[in-house]
């Protein structure tokens, strides 16, 4: 026992009448330490309790919690489509500008063919200088073409062939018996297609049937 408790135990030097006050005095002291403990120990007590909560007030904390993830799983779903409408969107970008990334550069290029073109078509003759003019036109449109191609942009042109609207404008009509009708008789530009989408079309003179004269009879 420690050293500031005081024994029970009466000495035998001191009476039993001091010894019985002595323990009146503790118990009455133990009894307003327990009078002052036990209404907060109660109030503890009686706020730690929980209400009880009817059935239909769970029922209707459980309707609104399965809406309230309802709406969560709705607006989930609406975010993963959204998310992957734009991962398509970027992909289809990022192709298309790999794929097609120089069409503005080829069509800039392509009035310079179109001029070694018309300069190889007028380079008429036998003359020295001019065949080497033509020789060395035609050389570089052979490497202009070897250049588009690797590149996958392919020349149109289509004499002999049907005439197609959507690869080809028809500059004019031209009735001849040599050709089937709607048939590409003249290119007079070439188109191009890169990675099969059309840059330029192809102007072209397209065939119609050859109407015969209508013979008149003088004698009627």
């Amino acid at each position: 026992m420690s050293g500031d408790q005081k024994s029970l135990e009466p000495e035998e030097d001191q009476p039993i009448e001091d010894h019985q006050e002595e323990i009146q005095d503790r118990t009455n002291d133990l009894d307003e330490t327990f009078s002052e403990i036990t209404p907060e120990g109660s109030e503890a007590m009686e706020q730690s309790e929980v209400a009880p909560q009817t059935l239909e007030e769970l029922s209707r904390q459980l309707d609104l919690a399965n809406a309230k993830a309802e709406e969560n799983w709705d607006k989930f779903v609406r975010i993963q489509a959204e998310m992957e409408n734009l991962r398509r969107r970027t992909e289809r970008d990022l192709q298309n500008a790999h794929k097609f990334g120089l069409e503005n550069v080829i069509k800039a290029l392509l009035p310079v063919i179109d001029s070694l073109e018309l300069g190889i078509q007028a380079a008429i003759g036998d003359s020295p200088e001019l065949v080497k003019l033509r020789e060395g036109s035609v050389l570089t449109l052979k490497q202009f073409s070897s250049v588009l191609e690797n590149f996958n942009c392919i020349a149109l042109d289509p004499v002999g062939k049907v005439f197609d609207p959507e690869k080809h404008q028809a500059m004019s009509m031209q009735p001849t018996a040599d050709a089937e009708p709607n048939m590409v008789v003249t290119v007079f530009q070439k188109g191009y297609l890169l990675n099969d989408r059309l840059v330029r079309p192809a102007m072209v003179v397209v065939a119609q049937p050859d109407v015969a004269p209508t013979k008149i009879d003088e004698q009627a």
